[in-house]
């Protein structure tokens, strides 16, 4: 397992590490559970350079990756949803998108074509991630809801760019 695909591993053994600290309640836990996602959160972008910048790139990768992290940013959000601080449609928007684009790339696939990441969803993620580690603190109602503005407006923007380049990828005729 090269270098790239051990960072991925490790976002996803920190997903139940990032759980235990939300739910149980130790000294600290809102501190601890923040710190993880952000160690997360780098090992994401981190990765991702390294797969990159030094040949590392493989088809395990090219699917633990994007899915370790779906599973960390809905894992947080399920969180806020359950804790008020964030509503459930917020929610199914950001999961309506990721399984939209997830089909389109899957017809793309079928048809031959790879469809990259665009430079919206790279916007999204990071915005996310900034947002999340924000309402991982107590931050005011006010920043709360902009911070979910945030998320939602990135969210819906990079999905209807997605659709928007790639319209080729789905042959409308046989709809």
């Amino acid at each position: 397992m090269n270098t790239a695909n051990k960072l991925t591993m490790a976002r996803v053994v920190m997903i139940p590490l990032f759980f235990l600290a939300l739910y149980f309640q130790f000294p600290h836990h809102m501190l601890a559970a923040l710190g993880i996602f952000i160690l997360a959160s780098i090992t994401d972008f981190i990765d991702g350079y390294v797969a990159r910048h030094y040949d590392q790139t493989t088809d395990f990768g090219k699917f633990m990756d994007p899915l370790a992290d779906k599973i960390l940013v809905t894992s947080a959000m399920l969180w806020f949803v359950e804790s008020g601080l964030m509503p459930a449609w917020a929610l199914a928007i950001v999961i309506a998108r990721e399984f939209a684009v997830s089909g389109l790339r899957m017809l793309a696939s079928a048809k031959g074509t790879v469809i990259a990441a665009a430079w919206s969803g790279k916007v999204k993620t990071a915005s996310t991630m900034v947002c999340i580690c924000l309402m991982l603190l107590p931050i005011p109602a006010l920043l709360n809801h902009i911070c979910v503005a945030v998320i939602v407006v990135t969210t819906v923007y990079s999905g209807v760019e997605y659709f928007a380049k790639n319209k080729t990828a789905i042959d409308w005729t046989k709809l």
